[in-house]
């Protein structure tokens, strides 16, 4: 009874939806008070449903359900419940009914939270968000009903992938589509942006807060992503440029570049076509992904299904969605006319050259994702587009950022004085100097790449403290001090941000260039030696988890005689999935990470150890949260909050 109840509020939520897209629309386009208003209704009624929805599929997968198909397909009586409750949205059926519940999430939340925006914007903007979730809920119900019963109940189900059983892909899906879906809002304002005519600056005041935390919740799924896959796959890598890491990689990219145009848009109403052009887009590459992920194209470890019927579904939503905005883009665009002017060096340029590195680059990922289905429809040659291309191709951009990034952000509105920003930034010029002596100094004899990149984080970071003490003015330390601390939290948000990508930057550099691996077999109780580090296999045991059967090895690590870590690599089995999977044992440190595998049995007794020594692995990820603080930060601004100053469109902006 209860799922029945889930699938019939999954009908009534599709059947609001439709009434949503058509009724404020065209009480917008008349002028009817009573037909917008009836968005707001609407859209927290949407969002009820699909919540009920969504609650009783959570209940058939807790309660073990065998009669729900997705339930039987996707779980099993003696995974721990953690797994029961992800098991919901770690298939196709599942996550799209937790991309609707976001969806109607973001809408409601504008309904909500939106009575400072003018009743004609709110209304055509949640009437484009409905849109987009009649034609998702649409999908759902006629190709991927997650409520569909079977005739003959099993015993039991078949168990969640268990690559799957982890936390960090209970809580990486979720994040990762409040990103994707929250990019929905950017999309819905600029359609309905362009179906008025009219883009200025308390449009993008409106814009931003909605992209700004699409962006922190998309850089917080990518980091749990990557994570997940350094610590679970037992590969020893983080980043490895699979087709559905790239899909979520590309509109975190132009949410980046979005959110660097808006301000544009804010403080001086220019570059607005091009900032409407970068919200379609980024949802376009959400759209994209979805279709990467489900469509069975492209081949990957995180796809969710392989059925081009389904494929062709998405790919029909995002020929609608995108050809539809960028039809209506193309007759609107020459009404968005701009009206500051500014010079070649200035800040408005520092963000328009931010902008085009952001979205070349991302076109750069997109060719290089896509061209192996190109190569097969077109030439019907299979190729491999791997690390190697993403790694030469995309550096010369990260570079390029990580250089323009400080001046960028410390150049004048309108016009600047070049020197008087390269004279500021000679310390953080300095500092990133000395980091590369150093790197030279420690590591000789290594790729000069790796050095150059930890330069220019140093450069980042210094040039993000650089920043925000010039906008202490002058005078004394004191003085100066007490003013640091009573800066905006947007001022303190942009220089966080810009500091952490140079930490992840650091973190890449120096895993990559310099860490060290050895793999051999290692006899029990016979100790040899991994960097400075002496190694030994003490035992290896056989056991059983509760629903897996381990074989798992002692390992201690000791450096100069001290012990230093006493690790246990174990390799799993799944008998229900009757899949294998390997559990990497980390010893973490601040500039460090050990890193050890287990492997096969060899026929003379040993076994195969892997062995790496990873340093600063972990600032990889310390860097994702500081860029995430620094959204949250700017977020929590009181002039960017989602209802200040909408209204009053001459509000001051803060200065990014």
């Amino acid at each position: 009874m209860i799922v029945e109840l889930g699938h019939f509020a999954l009908i009534l939520a599709f059947m609001v939806a439709i009434f949503q897209a058509i009724v404020p629309m065209v009480g917008a386009a008349k002028n009817w008070p009573g037909w917008m208003a009836a968005a707001v209704p609407a859209a927290s009624a949407q969002f009820a449903l699909v919540c009920i929805s969504f609650a009783a599929l959570t209940y058939a997968f807790v309660t073990s359900d065998f009669s729900v198909s997705l339930v039987v397909q996707n779980s099993h009586t003696l995974k721990p419940l953690l797994y029961k409750i992800s098991g919901v949205w770690g298939n196709h059926e599942g996550s799209l009914l937790l991309w609707v519940l976001i969806l109607t999430l973001f809408g409601a939340t504008a309904a909500w939270f939106g009575g400072g925006l003018p009743p004609r914007l709110k209304a055509r903007v949640l009437a484009v968000q409905a849109t987009v979730g009649a034609a998702f809920f649409a999908f759902i119900l006629f190709t991927s009903n997650p409520f569909l019963r079977l005739d003959f109940v099993p015993f039991d189900g078949r168990d969640l992938n268990p690559l799957l059983q982890d936390p960090g892909l209970a809580f990486h899906p979720p994040f990762l589509y409040l990103g994707y879906v929250g990019l929905s809002m950017a999309f819905s304002f600029a359609v309905a942006a362009l179906i008025e005519g009219r883009v200025d600056a308390a449009w993008g005041r409106w814009v931003r807060p909605w992209t700004l935390a699409a962006w922190i919740f998309l850089t917080i799924g990518i980091a749990l992503g990557s994570w997940w896959a350094y610590y679970e796959l037992g590969w020893g890598g983080f980043w490895f440029w699979d087709p559905v890491e790239n899909a979520s990689f590309m509109p975190w990219l132009i949410a980046a570049a979005l959110l660097h145009s808006a301000i544009v848009v804010e403080k001086r109403e220019a570059l607005k076509s091009w900032t409407i052009l970068l919200a379609i887009l980024a949802f376009g590459f959400s759209l994209i992904g979805t279709f990467i992920v489900r469509s069975g194209v492209l081949t990957s470890v995180h796809a969710f299904a392989n059925d081009p019927e389904r494929g062709i579904f998405i790919l029909a939503i995002l020929a609608v969605f995108m050809g539809g905005a960028l039809a209506l883009y193309a007759l609107r665009a020459h009404a968005l006319e701009a009206k500051g002017v500014f010079g070649m060096v200035s800040r408005e340029s520092g963000l328009v050259l931010n902008n085009l590195i952001l979205a070349v680059s991302a076109l750069v990922v997109f060719v290089g994702t896509i061209w192996p289905l190109v190569a097969e429809l077109l030439w019907d040659r299979t190729l491999s587009v791997g690390p190697p291309f993403f790694n030469a191709s995309f550096a010369p951009f990260v570079i390029a950022l990580a250089i323009a990034l400080p001046f960028g952000a410390m150049l004048s509105w309108k016009r600047a004085k070049l020197g008087r920003v390269v004279r500021a930034l000679v310390p953080a010029a300095v500092f990133g100097l000395a980091v590369l002596i150093l790197a030279y100094a420690v590591f000789t004899g290594q790729s000069a790449l790796g050095p150059v990149m930890m330069a220019l984080a140093g450069w980042l970071v210094a040039g993000a403290a650089v920043d925000l003490w010039a906008r202490t003015g002058r005078g004394g330390l004191g003085a100066r001090f007490g003013r640091l601390t009573r800066l905006p939290t947007a001022d303190w948000g942009k220089s966080v941000a810009h500091a952490g990508v140079g930490i992840t930057m650091f973190g890449i550099a120096a895993l990559t260039t310099y860490q060290t691996e050895d793999i051999r077999v290692a006899q029990e109780g016979v100790p040899y030696t991994v960097g400075p580090y002496e190694i030994t296999l003490m035992d290896v045991t056989r056991g059983e988890g509760p629903n897996y059967l381990r074989t798992m090895a002692e390992v201690h690590v000791t450096r100069d005689g001290a012990e230093v870590a006493v690790l246990h690599p174990e390799r799993r089995f799944y008998p229900v999935a009757q899949m294998p999977t390997t559990e990497a044992a980390i010893e973490n440190g601040i500039l460090r990470d050990l890193y050890v595998v287990i492997g096969d049995p060899q026929d003379n007794g040993g076994w195969t150890l892997r062995v790496w020594i990873k340093p600063f692995a972990n600032w990889i990820w310390g860097g994702a949260i500081i860029m995430a603080l620094g959204g949250l930060l700017s977020l929590g601004d009181r002039r960017y909050r989602v209802a200040a100053g909408a209204a009053r469109s001459g509000a001051g902006v803060p200065a990014e």
